[in-house]
């Protein structure tokens, strides 16, 4: 099949990266205790940033991490997303979309991991945009509840520490409530 070919049933997706398929934070958290000799924890965070909880001295370094040439190369899968990415892909028509452009030299690091880890996306289907309400799919699974602002579709949002504050839309906690989230809000729509 063509990669632009939609066949009926099929549900277009888009998900997003970082701290949805991509554990930045983790990495992130790794690399700050390590280099400051801390003990941060993503349960510190609640409703925050990193650079929000960390010492004033600290906060430049933090900022600076993801806009370090490489900073995406090797980041770690979310648990359980590739296995879910592959039902996914093989019934629906799914997107990459990320707002990577705060940090453009992630670019090829970024195709180059989705490469790795998700071959069955076509570099087609990779989309980095700032404002994704434009994106025309039936759901956005994002830890940025900003980015279901005006979209068409419906917003799923992954729980991550700094969205843990934000109700207004469908939270869902880890990649194993992924496909029971789209099957339910699928069953809302037919009845």
């Amino acid at each position: 099949m063509h990669w632009n070919s939609k066949q009926d049933g099929q549900l277009c997706i888009a998900i997003d990266m970082d701290e949805v398929l991509v554990d930045t934070l983790g990495k992130m958290l790794y690399d700050y205790n390590r280099h400051f000799g801390t003990n941060v924890v993503a349960d510190d965070m609640h409703g925050t940033e990193l650079a929000d909880i960390v010492p004033d001295e600290h906060r430049p370094w933090v900022l600076q991490m993801l806009h370090q040439p490489g900073a995406f190369a090797a980041l770690p899968p979310m648990p359980g997303s590739l296995d879910v990415m592959r039902q996914l892909c093989d019934q629906h028509r799914v997107y990459i979309a990320s707002a990577a452009l705060e940090f453009p030299d992630s670019f090829r690091d970024k195709i180059d991991w989705i490469a790795h880890y998700v071959p069955q996306i076509p570099v087609e289907r990779i989309i980095f945009c700032g404002e994704k309400f434009v994106l025309d799919v039936d759901y956005l699974l994002d830890d940025t509840p900003a980015h279901f602002q005006g979209m068409r579709g419906t917003g799923l949002l992954f729980d991550a520490p700094h969205n843990r504050t934000h109700t207004a839309h469908t939270r869902v906690h880890g990649w194993h409530n992924v496909l029971p989230a789209i099957a339910h809000h699928q069953a809302i729509k037919r009845a």
